[in-house]
């Protein structure tokens, strides 16, 4: 039975197997290869294999099958040199679908946390193409250069946000169990103590008896921050709220933009269909906010208007981005332009990302040494004035 995957650059079958199942065996499956068609499957560890595994698996398959090696062939090898149980097991269940008869791309749909639409379409675009190999590799490139930009953006964004929470919590540390020693010591004078020395015992004494309320209400906001975030409503309106953030906002803009742009390359350049890239893209931008704006376009697209005059106005489009497309669509190299605009917006980011990092820095020490010094010198202020106060 044919496995419906055409050759690969010309080297050699994707579909063919060292050990093809015959006639006979092949109609005695139905069953299991229905099964397997229908059949949505929960994998342990998904998220490790998409940010991990998925890249380097679609790299080392694209250079098995450019080299000649039959899809079920590359599978097993695969299958031999993975380390994560999960994913091992994961390639094994892939491979005897395709042994079983079915397309590639329908064993990968099996497990949809894994293979999301964009990694299916593009794969099935590279099996309707007949250059399956470099459509694996091109596929391959594209994970990979998203997820060292998400990195790089995440690094920028997590460290101004661990030095804060680790300020915020010594801070808390100090007032909660520092602060009432000094507030004993001091009761001994009976003197009046300074205004800032005030305030901050009386803070001191509030987290004190209202320790546990404070842990109760920070957990039950951040609960319910959750679980407005998982509405409709509450991710686009908090994707909105990151879009209108200073330095950030236009940071995390540029990354999705990116990210946008070159999926729309790889899958113009596979032979996706427009309409069908403009909705995958949309799903896979990052923010709904732009997604919600490509989908617009679409509708633009599909009542016969180019694409650059969909994006034209939206807030959370470019003009730049506008602009390049317009002049990719008159010169009818929209997948150059998109790759173009994809490598201008990731030297935008890293630069970016760069000038944050040196700008954070001092800035950061600085709120740590007020906060942290703030608090300290509200405590020693009355030991300044020891002799007034003891008099």
């Amino acid at each position: 039975m044919s496995l419906f995957i055409p050759k690969a650059s010309g080297r050699g079958s994707v579909a063919a197997a060292s050990k093809q199942p015959s006639r006979a065996n092949a109609s005695a499956q139905p069953t299991d290869k229905t099964a397997h068609r229908q059949k949505k499957r929960t994998v342990p560890g998904a998220r490790r294999i998409v940010n991990r595994e998925l890249a380097p698996f679609s790299r080392q398959l694209a250079a098995m099958l450019h080299a000649g090696m039959s899809l079920i062939v590359s599978l097993s090898t695969l299958e031999e040199q993975t380390i994560f149980a999960p994913f091992r097991k994961l390639v094994k269940e892939v491979r005897l679908g395709v042994e079983g008869g079915a397309p590639f791309s329908e064993a990968l749909g099996a497990y949809p946390r894994v293979f999301d639409d964009l990694y299916l379409s593009i794969v099935r675009a590279g099996e309707r193409s007949g250059e399956f190999a470099v459509t694996m590799r091109q596929l391959g490139d594209l994970l990979d250069a998203t997820a060292r930009l998400r990195r790089k953006v995440r690094s920028a964004i997590s460290y101004p946000i661990v030095v804060l929470s680790l300020a915020l919590t010594i801070a808390a540390g100090l007032v909660t169990f520092v602060v009432p020693v000094f507030a004993d010591m001091f009761a001994e004078f009976g003197a009046d103590l300074p205004g800032p020395t005030k305030f901050l015992m009386s803070l001191s004494g509030f987290m004190r008896r209202n320790f546990l309320w404070i842990l109760a209400a920070l957990a039950a906001g951040i609960f319910c921050l959750v679980k407005w975030k998982r509405t409709a409503s509450g991710a686009r309106a908090l994707d909105a709220l990151v879009l209108r953030l200073p330095v950030f906002g236009v940071l995390v803009q540029k990354t999705c933009i990116a990210r946008v742009s070159r999926i729309l390359a790889l899958m113009m350049k596979s032979g996706v269909p427009i309409l069908d890239s403009l909705e995958i893209v949309a799903k896979t931008s990052g923010n709904l906010v732009i997604g919600s704006a490509i989908l617009e376009a679409r509708s633009t697209v599909e009542q016969g208007n180019p694409l650059a005059q969909g994006l034209d106005g939206k807030p959370c489009i470019p003009t730049l981005m506008v602009r390049m497309l317009a002049a990719g669509e008159k010169s009818g190299q929209v997948d150059s332009m998109c790759t173009n605009i994809a490598d201008t917006y990731d030297d935008e980011v890293e630069t970016m990302i760069a000038s944050l990092t040196s700008l954070l820095e001092p800035l950061l020490m600085v709120f740590l040494g007020v906060l942290i010094g703030g608090i300290v010198i509200c405590l020693f202020l009355p030991i300044f004035k020891l002799a007034t106060i003891v008099n």
